[in-house]
């Protein structure tokens, strides 16, 4: 990925946070040179000093196949973006485009069923335990959780290279920074003003 030095983002914490908000994301392999994309929630695991993205796909879908053979695997995160109108600044310039995005490469291996069942469960207690009647792995009968174990197959990815952009207008002067951000308020589209929400967190 195109970062410009003012967009390029190396704090980790701030990249895990940002994946952690943004989890779904798309898997990209190739085949005989063809790239391959789905589109999956993954979890961002850290075991000591190394990350891994694990995740899980339809036995039917052929991607998983191409595990051994494709090398490194790319992963896309997206966060929310928006058009910048140039009409926002003091002086002409052109009109550009603010977004957050994150690619992680890595060697990528198959989960055994034991550990395939630990991701799923992490998974479902993400975004099951707040709600008023969470649907968990514990609450599920045994039977059922068996035969869709055998509809899917689990993936784990081991994180060897990180590049994160984060477009937030950064380079702009503090007047052209407020502007954009009043402006993407008024838009009254929820990606505007989750970027001028994020605009307002990293300039405080």
């Amino acid at each position: 990925m195109y970062i410009p030095k003012h967009f390029k983002v190396a704090d980790l914490e701030e990249i895990q946070e940002f994946i952690h908000t943004n989890s779904f994301g798309t898997l990209i392999t190739t085949k005989n040179g063809k790239p391959i994309a789905t589109h999956l929630p993954l979890q961002l695991v850290k075991e000591e000093d190394d990350y891994f993205i694990t995740g899980h796909m339809a036995f039917g879908n052929p991607q998983w196949r191409t595990f051994d053979t494709c090398g490194d695997v790319l992963i896309t995160f997206q966060g929310p973006h928006a058009y910048i109108s140039s009409s926002w600044y003091e002086k002409e310039n052109v009109p550009t485009w603010n977004y957050q995005a994150v690619h992680l490469y890595g060697a990528a291996r198959l989960l055994d069923e034991a550990e395939l069942k630990a991701d799923l469960t992490k998974l479902m207690q993400k975004y099951e335990q707040h709600r008023e009647h969470p649907v968990l792995w514990e609450t599920l009968s045994s039977e059922m959780l068996e035969k869709e174990l055998k509809g899917i197959v689990g993936f784990k990815i081991h994180v060897t290279e990180v590049q994160a952009a984060f477009k937030m207008s950064q380079n702009r002067n503090e007047t052209d920074y407020r502007n954009i951000i009043d402006h993407l308020k008024k838009e009254e589209n929820a990606n505007s003003s989750q970027v001028a929400e994020a605009m307002d967190r990293k300039r405080k």
